[in-house]
């Protein structure tokens, strides 16, 4: 029982960093319509920034500063968010599939530096020894994952409480506008480009954030943590949550992570050590079918929009006045 209650706080824990990633995507695709594939780029870059801060000092590598791991947590959202609002300066004249070209070239060019900066990431070992915020009661697991789960708790919702409130003010009722009808905005005086580059670094922060309570959470970071994979998951929790709903990006953080983590555990059940590497592939199959199926059903997601039917009745055309004869 003990085994059980650790194992789903871990679970939670993973899930609401998750949730945490897809908020931020959300705020960027779901609230002002930026269509962002780069995001595990972002979340590569507040995973270290955050363990170059808080590390101890290390001959091999530059960085190992010993901050508070709240310092490491606060320099990654300042450091994504600066990087999001570069490139959202560079590329948000961009529409549509250009703007995902782009963004998509930049998480790869994170994860080359990433790759080959030995001297700054450690390079293809990664970063270790990365402080954990309740490292002390890891001889028990119970409480260590509890602990975990109750930070990252907290971090989450303060994030999904300032996201609704910033959904709802005037900031979040223009980046709605501009979504539906930029033109129409703009002819009110508001700057397109202003608010996107606004949208994408606070976005990009949120996503950082993320990346570092995973570094501090797991204690170590590589650049294999952050391959396009990563990317795919979280769109597909936001797509099944529901597009510009955040409720919807955590509901559907958690419910895609279960399916990948249930699915895991199967094929590691049924399947032999020798056909792991083809059983993986399941897994994205079983997130393809869910997809689907819940599409098929709620095309706006689970807590998405729901599209507006009309209904006019027709009414009876007035008849045409009878010609009066000479």
């Amino acid at each position: 029982m003990i085994d059980l209650v650790g194992y789903g706080a871990f679970f939670l824990t993973t899930a609401l960093i998750f949730s945490l990633i897809t908020l931020g995507l959300n705020l960027q695709w779901g609230l002002t319509g930026l269509f962002n594939v780069g995001l595990a780029g972002f979340v590569a870059i507040g995973a270290y920034t955050s363990a170059l801060l808080t590390t101890p000092a290390d001959p091999a590598r530059l960085g190992g500063f010993e901050l508070p791991i709240l310092i490491g947590w606060l320099g990654a959202m300042v450091v994504g968010g600066l990087a999001a609002a570069l490139t959202g300066i560079a590329t948000l004249r961009l529409r549509s599939d250009y703007l995902a070209i782009t963004t998509f070239g930049v998480a790869v060019v994170v994860q080359l530096v990433a790759l080959n900066a030995q001297k700054l990431t450690g390079g293809p070992f990664g970063i270790g020894f990365i402080p954990r915020p309740f490292g002390g009661l890891a001889e028990t697991p119970l409480l260590f994952n509890l602990s975990n789960l109750a930070i990252v708790s907290m971090v989450t919702l303060a994030a999904y409480i300032a996201l609704e409130h910033l959904s709802r003010s005037p900031w979040g009722r223009v980046l709605k506008a501009l979504r539906e009808d930029e033109r129409a905005a703009i002819s009110l005086g508001k700057s397109a480009r202003f608010y996107r580059v606004q949208a994408f670094a606070v976005g990009g922060a949120i996503m950082a954030l993320a990346g570092a309570l995973q570094a501090h959470f797991i204690g170590f970071i590589a650049p294999d943590n952050y391959l396009p994979i990563l990317t795919f998951q979280v769109w597909v929790m936001l797509i099944l949550g529901g597009s510009g709903s955040n409720l919807g990006a955590v509901a559907g953080s958690v419910l895609v992570w279960a399916i990948w983590a249930g699915s895991g555990a199967l094929t590691s059940v049924l399947f032999s050590a020798e056909q792991q590497a083809r059983a993986a592939a399941l897994q994205i199959v079983a997130i393809g079918v869910m997809l689907c199926v819940i599409l098929l059903v709620r095309p706006s997601g689970l807590f998405g929009d729901r599209p507006r039917r009309l209904r006019t009745a027709k009414a009876p055309s007035p008849a045409a006045p009878e010609s009066s004869g000479p």
